[in-house]
């Protein structure tokens, strides 16, 4: 039992030291594992690090770059002139009058005045200004006359530039203009840097006023021909007026005629019965009647028809027209403006008549103003609105006047040619 027990204890003393080398040869390994990933995550936060400083450089880099392709950018934009006229257009909005005057020959007027100054200003030799203490070869007199042979020239370059500008001005292009002779005196200074050569500060303010005042005479004179051609609009419009009254009332005087003779007859044969008589009478009270409402039309210009229009096939589903005519027939002004120019007729939604159709039509278009089709000539009165609209607004603006009100357009040419054309495919 004794021999047993001591062999049984040397096996645990030899396990129990085989665990340890084994434990400690672990450890061993564990550290040399450790120790080599402490290596590589150094390495590898190092090459990180390295990448981020290069990643920072290379973005300071990019940031210098920008910075100067932004500056060069910024004075290659000070160096452009806008000339698209389509930009141009789209920019400008409703011109806006730099010099107000009362008409055209108002501004042609102060045009000539301009030129005058600035022509005084040429022959004082106070347009151009250069060095005077310029000599070549020794010569003052020989400096004096190249100082001034450059500045002639340039100032004939810089005349170049505003005939230009003033021959080929159109409103809209006034601002472009102005920054475009504006530039080209910079370019006169630069060039004449060393003679120290450049256009006087007056001169270039005549200038530019001559480009400005030019502006506003094309303006005004284009605001002159809008207003002629409205008021020979107003005149085509109130002849009409007065030849429609004419024949209307050629026919009620013979419409009279024939009724005074048919009852002088019926009276005078005393076999007519009594009736007849009275009916006669009737036609004649609804004659003076028609006569003294056309008196009334004529002595009064306010007078007339409202219309409400829309034209589906040429402007869509929400356009209308509100107009006024003074027409005894409003459907001759409708049927006008359903003539060639347009591809359909219009359709008529209400026609109203008023006393005072003036203030009717002003209110209804103040109350779509900000509809407003054209916001640039208000003699156009189409709106952006529905006919559903529209007839809200009349039911408080024409109060009784409003008898009917058509909602729906009919645009039969409009449908019937939707019809075909789905028909031909």
């Amino acid at each position: 039992m004794t021999a047993l027990a001591g062999a049984d204890a040397a096996r645990l003393v030899q396990e129990t030291e085989r665990l340890r080398r084994a434990h400690a040869e672990h450890l061993t390994e564990l550290q040399r594992i450790d120790a080599v990933l402490d290596t590589k995550v150094e390495a590898a936060a190092e090459r990180a690090e390295n990448e981020l400083r290069g990643s920072r450089q290379r973005l300071h880099e990019m940031e210098i770059q920008a910075q100067e392709a932004e500056r060069r950018l910024t004075a290659a934009r000070s160096g452009l002139v806008v000339t698209d006229d389509l930009v141009l257009l789209q920019e400008a909005g409703i011109y806006e009058y730099r010099h107000p005057l009362a008409d055209a020959v108002a501004y042609k007027a102060e045009l000539d005045r301009i030129k005058e100054c600035y022509k005084a200003l040429t022959k004082n030799g106070q347009a151009v200004v250069g060095v005077t203490e310029w000599t070549v070869n020794g010569s003052a007199a020989e400096g004096r006359r190249m100082v001034s042979d450059f500045s002639k020239l340039m100032l004939r370059a810089y005349n170049a530039e505003v005939d230009t500008a003033v021959r080929g001005m159109k409103p809209h292009r006034l601002a472009s203009l102005i920054d475009r002779l504006a530039k080209s005196r910079q370019a006169i200074a630069r060039l004449g840097k060393t003679m120290q050569i450049r256009v006087t500060d007056e001169y270039h303010r005549l200038r530019v006023r001559e480009l400005e005042l030019t502006a506003d005479h094309l303006a005004k004179v284009e605001e002159e021909k809008e207003q002629r051609r409205e008021e020979r609009a107003r005149q085509r419009e109130g002849e009409r007026l007065e030849r429609e009254i004419a024949r209307e009332r050629a026919r009620l005087d013979k419409e009279r005629n024939r009724l005074v003779l048919a009852l002088t007859r019926a009276r005078s044969a005393g076999q007519v019965a009594p009736d007849q008589i009275e009916e006669l009478e009737r036609k004649l009270g609804e004659i003076d009647a028609d006569e003294e409402a056309i008196n009334r039309r004529e002595a009064n210009n306010r007078a007339g028809y409202v219309y409400v229009i829309s034209n589906i096939g040429a402007f869509g589903q929400s356009m209308v027209k509100i107009g006024l005519t003074r027409r005894l027939d409003p459907m001759d002004r409708v049927n006008e403006l359903g003539d060639a120019s347009v591809p359909f007729r219009f359709d008529v939604h209400a026609l109203i008549y008023s006393d005072d159709a003036v203030s009717l039509e002003r209110a209804l278009h103040q109350e779509f103003e900000d509809r407003r089709v054209n916001r640039v000539n208000a003699r156009r009165e189409f709106f952006y609105a529905t006919p559903a609209q529209v007839c809200d607004a009349l039911t408080r603006h024409a109060g009784q006047h409003l008898l009917e009100f058509h909602e729906e357009p009919d645009a039969s040419e409009w449908r019937a040619s939707i019809a075909s054309a789905q028909a031909n495919r």
